[in-house]
C-alpha cells in the first residue's frame, strides 16, 4: 500500500502481504525426507592420548578392545589400555582380528568376545585398527547384544536381512587407516566364505557412538596400504555423490528408513570436501608417509567420505567390488601380511570405478564433471584434460590416479580372464541393496560391459 501523502516512502512491513509460495505438488509415493547421522568426532594429532578420559566420560566401566596383530604389535592397543586403566575403565583385549573380515572370523570373535567377558557382560567396545577392526567390532556388538546366527542379519538377498532385536552397546572407534570411514557408518562388510561372496549388515544402531581420529597412528602405514585405503575413500566420495537422489526414492515408513537415502544437500557436501582433500594430499601421502599435513588430509577425507556415503550410499564399483574380493583366487596383494589370496577392499572398488563413472555420467553430467575437477584439484591435469569428451573427464582422473598411486590396471591384473566376467556378474547382481543406490538401472547385460571395459584400464 503507498501513501497517498507520500509516494515514495516505501511500504511497512505490516502493510506488505506476504508473498505466496507456489504450489507444491505432494505425492505419497516418492520420498521427501532423508536422514543423515554420524558419530561425535575427535580428531586431530594426540587424540588418541584422550581416550581414557572419553571413554569414561560414556559411563563405560568395562570395555572389550579388539584390534589386529599387527596394530597390536606397535604397542598401540596396550598404549590405550594403559589409559583405559587410568580413567578406571577395566578392560579386555582380542587382538585376532582377521584381515578383511569373514563369516567366519566374525563368528571367531563373537565367541571370544564371550569367552572374555565371563559372568559380567562388557558394557561397550573399543575397535583399534581398519575398517576390518571396526566392521568387526560392530558385529560383535551385534551378536553380544542381540543373539541370533550372523546370517539373520546379513543384507538381503543373501541373508535375513533382520534388524537388531535389542539396542548394541557403546561402540567407540580409533581408525588406524584412512579409508574405509567405518569409524562414521552404520555398516559392517564381510566375505561369506561358503558363497565366495561379499556382502554386508546395514543399520543406524551399528554407527559408532564415538570416533577418535589421530593422523599419527597412519605414519607407519606402507605405500601399498595406504594407496588402497585411500582408494576406498576416493569411491565412497564418487559414489554417495552420484548416488541417485533422495527424492527419486519410494516413501519410507517412518519406522523403515534406510541406512542409504541415496544423494541428498549434506552427504553432497561432505563428499565434496572429501575429493578436495583427496586431490591435494592422496599422493603424497603414497610417496612421502611421513608427511604428517598429507596424513591429516586423508584422515579427514575418509572421516567426511564416511559422513557422506554413511548416508547417502554406494553403487556400482561397491557391488563389483564384493565378487571381485570373493572369488579371488591367487592374487597377493604388495603391503599386506597375509597367508591366502586377497584383493584389499580399496583395491577391489576401485578397479570398476572408471567405467562405472562412464556409464553413469548422462544421468547427470555436470555432477560428474564437477567430480572430475574436484579429483583433479580444480586443474586440467591429473588426467582429466581440458579438451576430454566431458564423459571422459571422471574416468581419466581415476586413471590418473590409480596409475600413479600404483593400483592394480584392471581386473585381470588380481587374476581374472574374460571367461570369468559371467561369474562376477551374478555376484555382481547380488547386491541389489547397493545397485538399487545407482543413478539408473543396471542390467546383467550393463554389468557385463563394466566388467569387460574394466579388464584394463589403461
Amino acid at each position: 500500500m503507498t501513501d497517498p501523502m507520500n509516494p515514495f516512502r516505501p511500504p511497512t512491513f505490516s502493510e506488505v502481504e506476504p508473498p505466496q509460495p507456489p504450489p507444491v505438488e505432494k505425492s505419497s509415493l516418492t520420498e521427501s525426507v532423508f536422514t543423515w547421522g554420524a558419530p561425535p568426532l575427535k580428531y586431530g594429532p594426540g587424540a588418541v592420548d584422550e581416550i581414557g578420559y572419553d571413554v569414561s566420560r560414556l559411563g563405560v566401566r568395562r570395555v572389550l578392545v579388539l584390534t589386529d596383530p599387527r596394530i597390536a604389535a606397535t604397542g598401540l592397543a596396550a598404549r590405550i589400555g594403559e589409559a583405559l586403566k587410568a580413567a578406571g575403565v577395566d578392560h579386555e583385549l582380542y587382538d585376532q582380528v582377521h584381515c578383511e573380515p569373514t563369516d567366519d572370523s566374525l563368528r571367531a570373535a563373537a565367541a571370544a568376545a564371550t569367552e572374555l567377558a565371563g559372568a559380567e557382560a562388557f558394557d561397550g567396545f573399543l575397535a583399534v585398527g581398519g575398517g576390518s577392526v571396526i566392521d568387526t567390532a560392530k558385529a560383535v556388538n551385534l551378536l553380544s547384544t542381540s543373539g541370533g546366527d550372523l546370517m539373520d542379519y546379513i543384507n538381503k538377498p543373501v541373508g535375513g536381512g533382520l534388524a537388531p532385536r535389542k539396542p548394541t552397546k557403546p561402540l567407540i572407534a580409533v581408525p588406524t587407516t584412512a579409508g574405509t570411514g567405518s569409524e562414521s557408518t552404520p555398516v559392517c562388510v564381510l566375505d561369506i566364505l561358503g558363497l565366495k561372496v561379499k556382502s554386508g549388515i546395514s543399520h543406524p544402531s551399528l554407527r559408532p557412538v564415538l570416533a577418535v581420529v589421530d593422523p599419527l597412528v597412519t605414519l607407519s602405514l606402507p605405500a601399498a596400504v595406504t594407496a588402497a585405503s585411500g582408494m576406498d575413500i576416493v569411491c565412497h566420495a564418487l559414489e554417495s555423490y552420484t548416488a541417485r537422489p533422495y527424492t527419486s526414492f519410494l516413501r519410507h515408513a517412518a519406522d523403515a528408513r534406510v541406512a542409504y537415502n541415496g544423494s541428498n544437500p549434506v552427504s553432497d557436501t561432505w563428499a565434496e570436501k572429501a575429493l578436495a582433500l583427496i586431490a591435494r594430499s592422496f599422493r603424497r601421502a603414497v610417496l612421502v608417509g611421513t608427511d604428517l599435513a598429507a596424513r591429516s588430509d586423508m584422515m579427514m577425507a575418509a572421516t567426511f567420505a564416511g559422513m557422506g556415503f554413511g548416508n547417502a550410499g554406494v553403487h556400482i564399483p561397491h557391488a563389483c567390488a564384493y565378487p571381485i574380493a570373493g572369488m579371488v583366487r591367487d592374487y597377493r596383494p604388495a603391503g599386506y601380511d597375509v597367508d591366502e589370496p586377497m584383493v584389499p577392499h580399496g583395491q577391489s572398488v576401485s578397479l570398476t570405478a572408471p567405467a562405472a563413472f562412464r556409464f553413469t555420467f548422462p544421468t547427470d553430467p555436470d555432477r560428474h564433471v564437477r567430480a572430475a575437477s574436484l579429483l583433479s584439484g580444480g586443474r586440467s591435469s591429473g588426467g582429466a584434460t581440458a579438451d576430454a569428451a566431458p564423459a571422459d573427464r571422471l574416468p581419466e582422473a581415476l586413471v590418473a590416479l590409480m596409475r600413479d598411486i600404483g593400483i592394480p590396471s584392471g581386473v585381470a591384473a588380481v587374476g581374472f580372464t574374460s571367461n570369468e566376467v559371467d561369474a562376477l556378474v551374478e555376484g555382481a547382481l547380488k547386491q541389489q541393496r547397493l545397485l538399487n543406490v545407482a543413478p539408473r538401472e543396471v542390467t546383467a547385460e550393463d554389468l557385463a560391459g563394466i566388467f569387460q571395459a574394466s579388464l584394463e584400464n589403461w
